[in-house]
């Protein structure tokens, strides 16, 4: 069945009972949360296929990308986070930024370079991280706040790093430091005896994350940092579930991020080949 025309469905925004061919929901004012009958099937099909399972599939598939680019490099490493990792070049033609990009007006590698990775373990722990951190943000934020402030800390984490002049840069750490400074705002704000035990958890992984960075090479503190700071004032911004409800103009905005992303991506392609 491609749609289903009767019966009743559970609105993506609230989880209420509501008709599949409600005009909004009668529980939270969502418009067309049926999707015109095809929401149901989308739910069937993509199951609990959210943000976090979206990246780590797609992080992979570049992944895989960028190391059949150029295999002759794949087994020799240049340190630890390169083992099983793609070349200089490879990375360099599929949008790794750094301040050698932005010389060359390569803007769009801002948001491509989040979705590269330099080596197995490199891609490891930050999917891990990803995997833990997005479905917390995304309960306490929502998935609109949380593609925002997955993309913008991202962004942001990279203008740093390329402000002071690091040549060349990858990786969704900035992204996940992101998450990681909206979790410590949302902690802080809320308060309580639950508000306080999150902002202390996700403040020291925030810590022992930078503590690494000092301590091992070929980790990019400045995207981190920068990362942090975007993600906390992305999410001070646009509150959370519990006092600011998910407006229509945020799921625009967040909307308008996936398409800058996969225009950003567009940008990569449009290089390649023509």
């Amino acid at each position: 069945m491609i749609r289903q025309k009767t019966g009743s469905m559970l609105c993506p925004d609230c989880g209420q009972l509501i008709s599949v061919n409600a005009e909004a929901c009668i529980h939270c004012g969502r418009r067309n949360p049926g999707m015109w009958g095809l929401m149901p099937m989308l739910r069937q099909f993509l199951g609990n296929f959210g943000f976090a399972e979206v990246v780590t599939v797609f992080c992979i598939i570049m992944y895989v990308i960028t190391l059949l680019f150029d295999p002759a490099t794949i087994f020799r490493p240049r340190g630890l986070l390169s083992i099983l990792g793609p070349s200089t070049r490879s990375l360099d033609a599929l949008g790794m930024t750094g301040a050698y990009a932005m010389q060359h007006g390569r803007w769009w590698t801002l948001i491509t370079a989040i979705y590269l990775h330099g080596g197995l373990i490199h891609i490891f722990f930050n999917l891990m991280w990803v995997r833990q951190l997005a479905p917390a943000v995304e309960e306490f934020f929502g998935v609109a706040r949380l593609i925002l402030i997955f993309t913008a800390a991202g962004i942001i984490g990279f203008i740093a790093s390329n402000f002071v002049g690091i040549p060349f840069t990858i990786g969704a750490s900035g992204s996940i430091f992101g998450l990681l400074g909206a979790v410590v705002y949302y902690g802080h704000n809320r308060g309580g005896e639950i508000g306080a035990a999150i902002f202390r958890q996700s403040l020291q992984w925030a810590l022992i994350g930078f503590a690494l960075g000092f301590f091992m090479s070929g980790i990019n503190n400045w995207a981190h940092g920068g990362g942090f700071a975007g993600g906390y004032l992305t999410a001070r911004l646009l509150g959370y579930s519990e006092r600011r409800a998910e407006s229509y103009a945020m799921k625009m905005a967040a909307l308008g991020a996936v398409g800058l992303t996969i225009m950003a991506f567009g940008m990569v392609v449009w290089n390649l080949f023509f």
